[in-house]
């Protein structure tokens, strides 16, 4: 466990861009010094794969290869027993609110959740444990927001949980002990694998009810510009793609 730890805090610090695209960068200037045009190509290489992936048209075609599944239509029978939304992160310190607020990743996922618990009528489970050892689990968060901000009730809420396994795994006992073994999962499009997985293996059907779902080809000229929002959904494409590697070699199955 220590060493998986360990191992995503490298990926994110050195692998995923901005940094893995600069670190190539790097490499690049320091192997020209003895050798430059290969020096060179290599830090050429290094600036184009950061702005290539810094594209939004690149983006959602990452987004897109992890995980194809239409919008869920509400209208189409699913025989659900629930809504469960999983925490996407927390602002620590967010002065406007006082304290700790959720992040855009888990704000877009708890303002889908409710409107499909609108549509559906499903009860609500919220799952997301404590972003530090000091702060509110993410859970409680995403509760206020729904039921304060979406006048949304929350049934459920699991506040132990770290990651997507855990999310299952905690969820998964929460609802069977209700009787509940079929669900909408709200997760971002390029979380819906490795989710979907988890709560199958924690024994829970689980129906993807994706957010954040990207065009299914580039709207505008625009989306072949480098940007900050591009940026984002390829750190997180990528995360999510080497997040799927590792969960196949560890329970050696897809995690489709």
């Amino acid at each position: 466990m220590i060493l998986l730890v360990w191992l995503k805090i490298v990926v994110k610090v050195l692998v995923l861009p901005p940094t893995g695209p600069l670190v190539v960068a790097l490499v690049g200037l320091a192997v020209a010094v003895r050798r430059p045009r290969l020096g060179r190509r290599i830090a050429f290489g290094g600036i184009a794969l950061l702005l290539v992936l810094a594209m939004p048209a690149v983006a959602g075609f990452l987004v897109r290869y992890i995980d194809a599944t239409p919008a869920f239509d509400a209208t189409r029978p699913t025989n659900a027993q629930a809504i469960v939304i999983l925490g996407g992160g927390a602002r620590r310190q967010a002065p406007e609110y006082g304290g700790a607020t959720l992040s855009t990743l888990s704000l877009e996922r708890v303002r889908y959740g409710a409107r499909l618990a609108r549509l559906t009528r499903l009860p609500v489970l919220v799952s997301g444990g404590p972003v530090g050892k000091d702060d509110p689990a993410e859970a409680l968060l995403m509760r206020d927001v729904l039921t304060r901000e979406f006048g949304v009730p929350v049934r459920w809420v699991e506040v132990k949980s770290r990651n997507t396994h855990e999310n299952a795994v905690d969820s998964a006992a929460i609802l069977k002990a209700s009787g509940i073994t079929r669900v909408l999962l709200v997760v971002h499009s390029f979380d819906v694998p490795r989710a979907r997985a988890e709560f199958e293996a924690a024994g829970i059907d689980a129906i993807p009810a994706p957010t954040g779902i990207p065009p299914v080809s580039p709207a505008e000229a625009g989306d072949f510009l480098p940007s900050p929002s591009g940026l984002q959904e390829s750190y997180w494409a990528i995360y999510e793609i080497l997040g799927g590697a590792l969960y196949r070699v560890m329970y050696r199955e897809p995690a489709t």
